[in-house]
């Protein structure tokens, strides 16, 4: 095994990378190995991390506050674009990697080191997000992945090899559930959930929401204003991004907006089952396609669509550097250049209901819609539209009528 003298480790303080630093220790001959967190918003999970990495053999750990490059470079792009993967997942752990990637390689320069260490697992998307994130901004550097190399083969054992080594761990074998928590959304896996015939116990598991059952009889009444597409305040209180989606997680969470159940397709070819709870997200999200529907032209919109599929694509397989994200990150910027405006919802329990929409650039024009009586438009001009636009079916009918004849 070739040997490495200073490793630079993602670090979560978690169960893998908990029990990763002695492994490098004993596997690599490492004399550093340097924890780096990304916080993009765990909260709690934060906690303790630098005397637990220290205690466990970490040399030093660097915990950056990334939060705001994560909303404003990451999150909000994403929400321009529409990106929602397979329908349900708004992508949570997937723009949160790359972030976390790129810091981890600049401080690996930094320190010089000899290789960089993740705790993915082999059958998981994060490898490869992390990975690519390492080769766009350090193309030669080593990647160590221990789940591809070592000798544990589940969360079982990595909990008996903690117990073993005295490392101090949160779980047991009947809490072992795999989440990722960040300010944007709350994932679960794992357990009971592996199996789809199981109906998730919601009381155990959600901790950023309410159960339907336990959210308010009353529906809540919020606004939203957007310029360009970006949220910038919250019931006419101007916030900044960080801001907006902790106080939308609060709200969301009490009225249980965003708790979803789905079967997704990895990108490493097997389906897998898991719970999320993104409850501000899911109602920025809500909100800023309601505000397109005014502001948007057809063809726009209907392109645009197309776009959001390929993007969701692009984030959830880790390709946020590259030229075609970005390529399709200039399109987005300019479809939204007249996304400006106020969305109120009403929310009750776990739906999302429009309460009425504005925008100084809406493309709705009561006058045309109306109704009622009008001076702005002909009713017979829509004649000749039919006759134009229906002429290939005339043509058809007219040719099968005549071989039909024959």
């Amino acid at each position: 095994m070739k040997k490495y003298n200073k490793v630079v480790l993602a670090y979560s303080g978690g169960l893998d990378t908990s029990i990763i630093i002695p492994w490098l220790k004993e596997t690599y001959g490492c004399t550093e190995v340097i924890a780096v967190v990304g916080n993009v918003g765990q909260k709690d999970e934060l906690c303790g991390l630098e005397e637990k990495a220290i205690n466990t053999g970490a040399s030093k750990i660097y915990i950056e506050d990334l939060r705001k490059e994560f909303v404003n470079d990451y999150i909000f792009p994403t929400i321009q674009a529409g990106a929602i993967y397979e329908g349900k997942y708004l992508l949570g752990t997937s723009f949160a990697r790359p972030i976390i990637g790129k810091r981890i390689v600049e401080i690996a320069k930094k320190e010089g080191a000899d290789a960089i260490c993740h705790g993915c697992t082999g059958k998981g998307n994060d490898q490869v997000r992390f990975e690519l994130a390492i080769k766009a901004f350090a193309p030669d550097m080593p990647v160590i992945a221990p789940w591809r190399i070592w000798d544990i083969k589940s969360r079982e054992e990595e909990i008996k090899y903690a117990l073993d080594k005295e490392i101090p761990i949160n779980i047991t074998y009947e809490t072992n559930y795999s989440k990722d928590k960040n300010i944007w959304h709350l994932s679960h896996e794992g357990l009971d959930l592996e199996d789809p015939s199981n109906e998730p116990d919601y009381k155990k598991i959600l901790e950023l929401s309410k159960t339907l059952e336990d959210a308010p009889d009353k529906a809540t009444y919020i606004t939203l204003s957007f310029e360009k597409g970006i949220p910038i305040a919250l019931d006419g209180q101007h916030l900044n991004g960080v801001e907006i989606i902790e106080a939308l997680n609060k709200v969301g969470g009490e009225n249980a907006i965003g708790i979803i159940d789905m079967v997704e397709n990895r990108l490493v070819g097997m389906k897998s089952r898991g719970v999320y709870e993104t409850p501000g997200g899911t109602i920025l999200n809500y909100s800023h396609k309601e505000l397109e529907s005014i502001c948007l032209d057809k063809e726009t919109s209907h392109y645009k669509e197309m776009i959001a599929l390929k993007f969701a694509d692009i984030v959830y397989n880790g390709q946020w550097y590259t030229p075609l994200r970005e390529s399709l990150s200039a399109f987005v910027l300019k479809t939204q250049e007249n996304v400006t405006g106020d969305v109120k919802l009403k929310l009750y329990k776990g739906n999302i209901v429009n309460a009425g929409l504005s925008s100084p650039y809406s493309l709705y024009s009561e006058e045309f819609a109306t109704f009622e009586e009008d001076d702005v438009y002909n009713q017979n001009d829509s004649e000749g539209f039919i006759n134009l636009f229906g002429l290939p079916i005339t043509v058809k009918a007219k040719l099968d009528q005549n071989l039909k004849n024959n």
